[in-house]
């Protein structure tokens, strides 16, 4: 076993909500996708005074994970192997989430398959469920065709605000950019990112 794997990985006993795992009432981020572990493991540490959740499916993501996490450095942060979809309104407290990071969720490119793509109305609703008002959630994708969904399936929803002029922008929209590995990899294949930020009302 990973050393630190019990300190960060989340085994939520039934009835637990993911609020709980920290014993301080911080505020509580969320990312979605943290892949090989750049950002999970950066950017909480310009931040010790917020807790942070990494929400991964896959064990192996997990794993790449914590070869980038200390206890030292990352005091703050937790992972839990889970999907991410609707069901994400029963893991956290009603209006708990002070902002989410969703970072290059699959596009399905196929048209047969876009129905299992992330960003979807039920997801969204969800999400406004766990989210305090005015936190903010970003979303990152390298893909055009799923980046133009995203601002439709937004700006259908009535929990949520674009926050840019242009809601989809060519470059990041926080003061602080982690570039993860795979943004980096797209990058070099010829498939810059976009990035969407949203305000929940």
């Amino acid at each position: 076993m990973i050393a630190d794997y019990d300190f960060f990985v989340i085994e939520l006993p039934e009835g637990k909500l993911l609020n709980e795992v920290f014993e301080n009432e911080q505020d509580l981020y969320l990312e979605i996708g943290s892949g090989k572990g750049e950002f999970i493991s950066q950017y909480p540490i310009s931040h010790p005074s917020w807790n942070f959740i990494g929400m991964e499916m896959s064990e192996k993501r997990i794993r790449n994970c914590l070869k980038k996490l200390s206890i030292e450095n990352n005091h703050n942060v937790r992972l839990f192997r889970h999907k991410a979809d609707a069901g994400i309104a029963e893991l956290f407290r009603k209006e708990s989430l002070s902002g989410v990071f969703i970072q290059h969720p699959d596009p399905w490119p196929k048209r047969r398959h876009h129905r299992r793509r992330l960003i979807q109305q039920d997801f969204l609703s969800a999400l406004a469920e766990i989210m305090k008002p005015g936190a903010q959630v970003q979303i990152s994708t390298d893909h055009e065709d799923y980046s133009a969904w995203i601002v439709e399936e937004f700006l259908a929803s009535p929990h949520f605000i674009c926050l840019q002029d242009d809601p989809i922008q060519g470059r990041y929209n926080l003061d602080e950019h982690i570039v993860t590995w795979y943004e980096e990899e797209q990058r070099r294949l010829g498939y810059p990112p976009y990035f969407m930020l949203y305000k929940r009302i």
